[in-house]
């Protein structure tokens, strides 16, 4: 039989693919999941039971969490990365870390074919081909769902007909979690007027008032969370814990797909914002105005890279190191309050502060310079927008 792996995640359109090319076309299918955070044992052992009664040869489940977080996350948090200044690219951030994980897996058993359920509408379509030719140019890429242009009802006759007969109602709301934020799409999302309800989200408000959390950076990765030290990826799950409770982190995300269509996506990421927001104020303090602006403009071009698919080009690298260069200095605490539906950044403490009073208070003292060398200072720093203007004035 010919060995193909399935990128498998227990939905719909996977489960015709298992079905279709062992029963139809004769492959002999390894279906793998990728966990890149937001599920536990029980949901993964529920995915494998599915996909043995797909009739797959065999099912693996790769634990991806902390390759996620090396290979992407930190540096979506160096980059205080916000696609459109909204979205914290928490699914397609995933969708790379998952491609990577499952061609390794088919190189790993000399898999000849590699199957995913991409529609031909979407970006993850994109993001999994571009993966899978770069990384095994050699693995054929079948894709079933977007080869037969397929609809939901074709593939829930088909599964039926085929004795797989299982509660397949669509839910109201999609659902993807990850350790970096969870996406909600639902009809509202397919308009461009209508909010989602609060009953989409999968966390409810369920504490009032204020708390105030203490997040520790050390150059620029989250290590501890109200005093205690963790590794980042476990202070991620235990703040998004905490801040869901108070329905953090709630937005709609409008975009531009890969594929050149605009697209409306809800998410849920309080984690997220919270972490790139404080690590932002921390680089406010510690950085140089220099370092400030440079990194703005790569970090959105690593986002939006990363977004294209284009995680593999070695630009990629290039971007990582400088933004990892400028990590050194970024060392200390933020507070932030929790707030029903929002935070604030209440200040940060640093040994490398560059608010520091020995130098001078803004607006206030002055104790660098004196007044003669700050009026020579200003008449040769506007020299140049003189010079212009005298020439050209009419």
């Amino acid at each position: 039989m010919k060995k193909l792996v399935l990128a498998y995640s227990g939905g719909l359109d996977t489960s015709y693919c298992a079905v279709h090319l062992s029963k139809d076309k004769g492959f002999e299918v390894h279906a793998v999941s990728v966990n890149t955070g937001g599920f536990d044992q029980n949901e993964i052992d529920s995915i494998e039971a599915k996909a043995y009664k797909m009739g797959v040869t065999n099912y693996t489940n790769i634990d991806a969490v902390t390759t996620f977080y090396d290979k992407v996350v930190k540096y979506l948090i160096y980059g205080n990365v916000l696609k459109n200044n909204t979205y914290p690219l928490s699914v397609s951030a995933e969708r790379i870390v998952q491609a990577i994980e499952v061609i390794n897996y088919a190189r790993s058993i000399n898999a000849e074919y590699i199957a995913h359920g991409s529609t031909g509408a979407g970006n993850d379509q994109v993001r999994f081909d571009m993966i899978f030719q770069t990384l095994a140019p050699t693995i054929q890429i079948i894709t079933p769902i977007r080869d037969q242009k397929l609809s939901r009802e074709e593939e829930i006759e088909y599964l039926v007909k085929n004795g797989v007969d299982m509660s397949w109602q669509k839910a109201k709301y999609s659902i993807n979690k990850g350790l970096w934020g969870t996406s909600v799409g639902g009809d509202e999302t397919l308009t461009s007027d209508m909010p989602l309800p609060e009953t989409a989200y999968p966390s409810q408000l369920s504490k009032e008032g204020e708390e105030k959390v203490v997040l520790t950076f050390e150059k620029g990765e989250f290590v501890g969370l109200n005093g205690e030290k963790n590794n980042p990826q476990k202070n991620i799950e235990l703040l998004n814990h905490i801040a869901s409770a108070y329905a953090i982190g709630r937005d709609i995300h409008v975009g531009d797909t890969i594929v050149g269509i605009k697209g409306r996506v809800g998410f849920e990421a309080a984690a997220s914002l919270i972490i790139i927001k404080a690590h932002h104020l921390l680089e406010k303090h510690t950085l140089t105005k220099w370092q400030l602006q440079h990194k703005e403009y790569l970090a959105s071009f690593y986002g939006m890279h990363l977004h294209e698919g284009q995680y593999l080009d070695p630009v990629m690298r290039n971007i990582e190191a400088f933004l990892e260069s400028s990590q050194e200095q970024v060392s200390g605490d933020v507070t932030v309050s929790l707030k029903p539906y929002h935070f604030t950044l209440d200040g940060i403490k640093s040994k490398h502060d560059l608010m520091n009073a020995k130098f001078g208070s803004y607006g206030e003292m002055n104790k660098g310079w004196s007044a003669d060398e700050a009026k020579g200072f200003i008449k040769i720093l506007g020299n140049q927008n003189k010079i212009y203007q005298q020439v050209n004035t009419k």
